[in-house]
């Protein structure tokens, strides 16, 4: 009898087409990496990755029948089992793409949500794209392809626990969302007053955004000690990271890493995430990493302002200050370096500091840039309180940064000056009314 030998089932082969269109142009290499690297987060082999231009778009398919041909030719001789197209199908597009070709077809939108599942952590995170996935399959209700799931464990669109839920009918899905908003109102509201804690006990709050891939991590774990993982693949971050960080003059702030920005990311990905990216809203400081030595960092800025106007409109809320890190400095050239307009590191309009997150170059003075536009946006204040006033003089020291504080020997009374954050001064304000009017700013 021949020994019973256990073979771990292959890797999904995937073939991948970005269509372009005379409007957008040719794909540019860094977006044909791009795709490729997404294909690699996903776990799955790239058979083939092809950009085909599209003159006119079919409305059964999107794809002409000659790139119909040549991609089912592609596929066979691949043995691939999945098509990504990196574009936008409709529901119709999808399901007729599945039939002609003989396999599961992923537009953009699934493709990023499948890495989204496979990346969150968190319960939060995890319903979030949960909620995400539904609402984009109740439009589609494309039966999943079950050989798929033999292949392969975990969450998501490919395979493992939750797969017959695409199966389901419009009222069983209509009836999950409503329970998957429901479960993460609740998240909401526990991370609310996790974030009011934050709020309570003055800690100023920095969140480090930009594009996937740019070295958020990297930075945090640089800036923070920590040991995030960070991966040369998009979206190695999904759930956000809070540590702490002690600041000369500042004293305790909040370091947060979230979930990097990509082109053509759909609206209703970045309302799921929404409870995710109001950390974001919420920050007295965001740090917008740029990748400077990505030849297309200036249109991943654009991307990355984007969605910050489409938070800003969600929330309704102003954006906090930001401070850009160009990152990635150790990767340039003497040249490009020198072509940086800048003065002893620090660069202007917006405020920018050249650092490499690799090598530590630049962290100093990044370090002191958040250090003056913190203390900027802090308002210095003194008081005079009597003997009898000892509980404010310790909610004080629990929830401001004491500068300095004398004592009268005679009077018994506290001189104390102190730096408080806009939001602090609002809480001080409404806790101690009376005593609050006897703020003033500090004597010349």
């Amino acid at each position: 009898m021949k020994d019973l030998i256990d073979r771990e089932a292959r890797p999904v082969k995937a073939g991948v087409i970005i269509p372009w269109f005379k409007l957008n142009g040719l794909p540019s290499a860094m977006r044909l990496e791009e795709t490729a690297g997404l294909v690699e987060a996903l776990g799955c082999d790239l058979s083939f990755l092809e950009a085909e231009y599209i003159r006119e778009i079919s409305p059964a398919n999107l794809l002409s029948a000659g790139i119909l041909e040549k991609t089912g030719t592609a596929l066979k001789a691949h043995e691939a089992d999945l098509l990504i197209v990196d574009a936008l199908l409709t529901p119709t597009q999808q399901r007729n793409l599945e039939r002609a070709l003989k396999v599961k077809v992923m537009d953009r939108t699934g493709l990023i949500l499948e890495i989204f599942g496979l990346r969150a952590q968190t319960r939060a995170g995890q319903l979030q794209v949960e909620l995400a996935r539904q609402v984009y399959e109740r439009t589609r209700l494309v039966r999943t392809w079950t050989h798929l799931e033999r292949q392969r464990g975990g969450r998501g669109f490919l395979s493992g626990p939750g797969e017959s839920q695409l199966e389901a009918d419009k009222r069983m899905l209509d009836r999950k969302i409503k329970r998957l908003r429901r479960d993460l109102e609740e998240v909401k509201k526990t991370r609310h007053l996790q974030r009011q804690k934050r709020l309570r006990s003055g800690t100023p709050i920095i969140a480090l955004i930009g594009y996937t891939n740019v070295g958020k991590s990297t930075l945090f774990n640089r800036l923070s000690g920590a040991s995030v993982l960070a991966k040369d693949m998009p979206f190695a971050t999904l759930d956000p990271t809070i540590r702490k960080l002690k600041l000369p003059g500042i004293g305790d702030v909040a370091l947060i890493d979230t979930v990097g920005f990509i082109s053509d990311l759909p609206t209703h990905l970045v309302e799921a995430f929404h409870a995710t990216l109001e950390e974001v809203m919420q920050a007295d400081l965001l740090i917008h990493v740029r990748d400077r030595s990505n030849p297309e960092d200036a249109q991943q800025k654009e991307d990355v302002l984007k969605v910050l106007d489409l938070l800003q409109s969600l929330t309704g809320e102003p954006l906090p200050p930001i401070l850009e890190a160009w990152n990635k400095i150790d990767q340039l050239a003497r040249d490009e370096f020198s072509s940086l307009s800048w003065q002893d590191g620090v660069y202007a309009d917006p405020k920018a500091v050249a650092i490499s997150a690799v090598t530590g170059e630049g962290l100093e003075a990044l370090i002191a840039a958040i250090i003056e536009i913190l203390q900027e946006t802090s308002i210095l204040i003194d008081i005079d309180l009597a003997p009898s006033e000892g509980a404010v003089r310790s909610w004080l020291y629990t929830h401001g940064q004491i500068i300095l504080e004398e004592s009268d020997a005679k009077t018994g009374y506290w001189h104390m000056q102190m730096q408080f954050n806009r939001i602090m001064l609002g809480q001080f304000q409404a806790e101690f009314p009376d005593i609050a009017s006897r703020l003033h700013p500090p004597s010349a």
